[in-house]
């Protein structure tokens, strides 16, 4: 049985230690717009004491306002961590502006591979931000259901990547597939499909100045960040994160030289210890860590986790589609009516409202009533 054991290990040893990790995070050729701002920024309007010391969008009074899980490395390996960050913190986002009501809108990373080769990324890395401009030039992102996540981008050799198509066109846009190819089937694409946009995205920390910013400093600005509008997504280095097992993770000798990306989806203080921590989710599963999540000491640029942080606003989102037939041929058309008089169908999609409007709506009606008050104030003193 000892010889046994060690002939395994001199087998599994060697592969273990060959093994290389890409780094995953590469800015496109073609992202050349890191930032579209109209809407006043959270840090700007929120101070530090109306911030908690705890808050996770996972959890506010016992209610997830969070999409599902991820697993970027399935069906087979696929280097597109930059997307499931940036895709899903857009998703969560939609999902806190419905205030947790209806079904989840997942977005499709599928098309963003697809599409997205020449500004936000492949297989082979990518940047969040990226993904953001993709979205805002072509005017929309399909819903998953569009088109599921295969783990391929046109340049993989993975798995079954070579053999199949994921150039970005219509049918690799939104399809849906009529039956059996042997029995007269085929998958087209469908030219009217629920879909979201976005409006703002930027970056905390992108800046040629910002290393020299003061760390506690910058830790308000993603706390607030994320306490007004939900989880961001962020660059990191995933070393330390490959054997996570749980816990706060502060480690001193680790890196800042990012690889990775993630989403941050709260934050903490840990009652004992008053550690403070980010919450992570991670696109590996929730075998991994915490049930996919973790927790990185906040406020230190642990693993580099508060160098580029990206946060994005929906613009709009699909809450009422233009009904197709189930082979794709028909969509909103006379046939679909049952002889019935055809009536005009089109999308109902619901608008984000920035926090920030609800905030300087309260801000003046306050000033308004104090300046009223003081007016009143005056004359009163006049008279007397």
């Amino acid at each position: 049985m000892k010889i046994v054991v060690l002939s395994l290990a001199a087998v599994v040893l060697p592969a273990a230690l060959a093994r290389e990790h890409m780094n995953e995070i590469k800015i496109m050729e073609g992202h050349k717009k890191r930032s579209h701002i109209v809407s006043p920024l959270p840090h700007t309007y929120l101070v530090e004491d109306d911030i908690p010391d705890n808050w996770n969008w996972d959890d506010v009074d016992g209610k997830s306002y969070l999409t599902k899980h991820l697993n970027q490395h399935i069906p087979h390996y696929c280097g597109s961590c930059w997307a499931h960050g940036a895709v899903s913190a857009l998703q969560d986002r939609i999902k806190i502006a419905r205030k947790g009501e209806g079904h989840d809108i997942n977005l499709s990373i599928q098309y963003i591979l697809n599409c997205g080769g020449e500004t936000a990324g492949s297989c082979h890395g990518g940047y969040h931000t990226g993904v953001y401009e993709l979205i805002q030039q072509t005017g929309f992102i399909p819903f998953d259901t569009c088109q599921p996540y295969l783990a391929c981008s046109a340049e993989s050799t993975e798995g079954f990547c070579p053999h199949i198509d994921t150039t970005c066109s219509a049918v690799n846009t939104c399809r849906t597939c009529g039956g059996f190819s042997d029995s007269g089937g085929e998958c087209v694409e469908l030219d009217y499909f629920p879909n979201a946009t976005v409006a703002e995205y930027g970056e905390i920390g992108g800046g040629i100045f910002d290393m020299f910013e003061d760390p506690a400093k910058r830790a308000h600005k993603i706390k607030a960040e994320i306490y007004a509008r939900g989880p961001v997504a962020t660059t990191i280095n995933a070393d330390p994160l490959r054997d996570y097992a749980g816990g706060i993770l502060d480690d001193e000798t680790a890196s800042t030289d990012t690889n990775h990306i993630v989403s941050i989806t709260g934050f903490g203080r840990d009652p004992d210890t008053k550690q403070e921590y980010w919450i992570i989710r991670n696109s590996w599963g929730e075998y991994w860590g915490e049930m996919g999540f973790a927790r990185i000491a906040a406020g230190k640029n642990m693993m580099g986790i508060e160098d580029h942080v990206a946060w994005v606003t929906p613009g709009t989102f699909t809450v009422e589609n233009v009904p197709c037939s189930e082979d794709g041929e028909f969509c909103g058309g006379e046939i679909q009516n049952h002889g019935q008089t055809p009536s005009l169908m089109k999308f109902v999609g619901q608008t984000y409202v920035d926090p920030s409007v609800a905030f300087m709506a309260a801000k003046e009606a306050k000033f308004s009533l104090r300046t009223k008050l003081g007016a009143e104030y005056i004359l009163e003193t006049i008279r007397g």
